[in-house]
């Protein structure tokens, strides 16, 4: 963990768990910005966003013993959603900050990745009503970034959504599927927008 100072370092281990992760975040209010903090950054700014949580999530999972991956989800007509994902006995779980209520923590629960993917598509809709996810990356093992020190610098880690943005990402739906989708009811609009902060 070079980088992290000692206190850092046990801030992040006092989580103990994937949940505890996505608990420390839940405590964060959700930020507006165009930005893409390092866990550094985030753990001394208190205030986080998709991108930032996964990323943070993926370092307090790493300093935790897990492997620091990251997931893209990609959307048609809205934004992506980031998020980390990790392993527990063979399933999959997900860490996550998203202005929706839907969209954040999975229980290691889902046999493969399209499950887990899969798991957001109902709480993923622009504010149009449009349910939007369409494909999901494979996992990136954030490593491959420590030479460009993407836990600790100062500096935006635009780095990484640029990689997310150009690797191969996998359809979750087939054509007829697309076009045969309702919009989101009056009860699951407000139920994931609990919390929202518009812009």
């Amino acid at each position: 963990m070079e980088g992290f100072t000692p206190s850092e370092l046990r801030k992040l281990r006092s989580l103990k768990e994937p949940y505890g992760i996505q608990k420390f975040m839940d405590t964060m209010p959700y930020h507006l910005a165009t930005s893409a903090w390092s866990p550094r950054k985030v753990l001394r700014e208190r205030t986080i966003h998709c991108l930032e949580g996964a990323i943070f999530a993926a370092a307090a999972l790493r300093v935790l013993g897990y492997r620091p991956l990251v997931v893209d989800l990609e959307a048609d007509n809205d934004t992506d959603h980031v998020i980390a994902v990790y392993r527990d006995r063979g399933y999959w779980g997900a860490i996550a900050m998203s202005n929706y209520a839907g969209l954040r923590f999975r229980e290691p629960i889902y046999r493969t990745l399209r499950e887990l993917a899969l798991s957001y598509f109902v709480s993923y809709f622009n504010l149009r009503r449009e349910k939007t996810l369409r494909r999901y990356s494979r996992p990136v093992n954030l490593a491959r970034f420590d030479r460009r020190d993407w836990m600790t610098t100062e500096d935006d880690v635009w780095f990484i959504p640029e990689y997310l943005l150009d690797i191969k990402h996998t359809p979750m739906l087939k054509p007829w599927m697309t076009k045969r989708l309702h919009r989101v009811d009056d009860r699951q609009w407000k139920a994931d927008l609990v919390g929202h902060r518009w812009f």
